[in-house]
């Protein structure tokens, strides 16, 4: 049995009531853990020398609201010149096979101690997206903390300061939410007259974003200069 296989077992014993499933793809543990319990098994997994897990070395938001829908139609496509063949968001199939909540939040944690990784997942409540903070645990989800409630619009309970730390103090809306424009809301310039800084709604169209694909020149065009 190996190292990890070890782990495996030992946290579906460690963590059977507080673990909603689990994955094992390339060589990496993912534990979806109940939203309610991140800092128990947080602290368990840090503390309990079967893992010591001591450092947090990354947290982030994810947000699965378009998850399973492709927007690129590239199977199809002409692989000539730049075309690309592309339907909408607002035309796709709404039924995606997602059923799970929008919104999760990441952990990779490392055992120095044992020379290993674990990922913890966990999703939030779509009409309220809040969940424990765990910088009582790991001090380094400050500022993790503090990013994925920015970018994504997550709470955070009991974190001791939950503010931005990207976006302006004034900003409105969450940027990686994928129902944020890509061009945004309002554009920022300095008006010399008012000697201050103004803020106006965008003014750049919305457009879908399509990938240009180099084709290879055929010896015929390469003899014509490509004509």
């Amino acid at each position: 049995m190996t190292k990890l296989e070890v782990l495996v077992q030992k946290c579906q014993t460690a963590f059977s009531n507080e673990i909603e499933e689990w994955s094992l793809v390339n060589n990496e543990l993912t534990l979806v853990v109940k939203a309610s319990e991140i800092v128990s098994v947080c602290q368990r997994l840090r503390d309990n020398e079967d893992f010591r897990f001591e450092m947090l070395i990354d947290l982030c938001g994810v947000d699965y609201l378009h998850y399973g829908m492709g927007e690129w139609e590239t199977t199809q496509a002409t692989s000539r010149g730049f075309e690309r063949g592309v339907r909408p968001i607002s035309e796709l199939n709404p039924s995606s096979e997602w059923k799970k909540p929008r919104l999760a939040v990441v952990y990779h944690l490392l055992s120095i101690t044992h020379n290993q990784r674990i990922r913890l997942k966990s999703f939030v409540a779509d009409d309220e997206p809040i969940i424990d903070s765990v910088v009582s645990v790991y001090n380094s989800a400050n500022w993790y903390e503090r990013e994925a409630f920015d970018l994504f619009g997550i709470l955070f309970a009991g974190h001791p300061d939950l503010r931005r730390i990207l976006t302006d103090y004034g900003f409105v809306g969450h940027p990686f939410r994928k129902d944020f424009p890509l061009v945004g809301n309002v554009e920022v310039r300095y008006d010399a007259k008012q000697q201050r800084v103004i803020y106006d709604p965008v003014d750049i169209i919305p457009r879908t974003l399509v990938p240009k694909v180099i084709r290879k020149a055929t010896e015929q065009e390469g003899s014509n200069g490509g004509n």
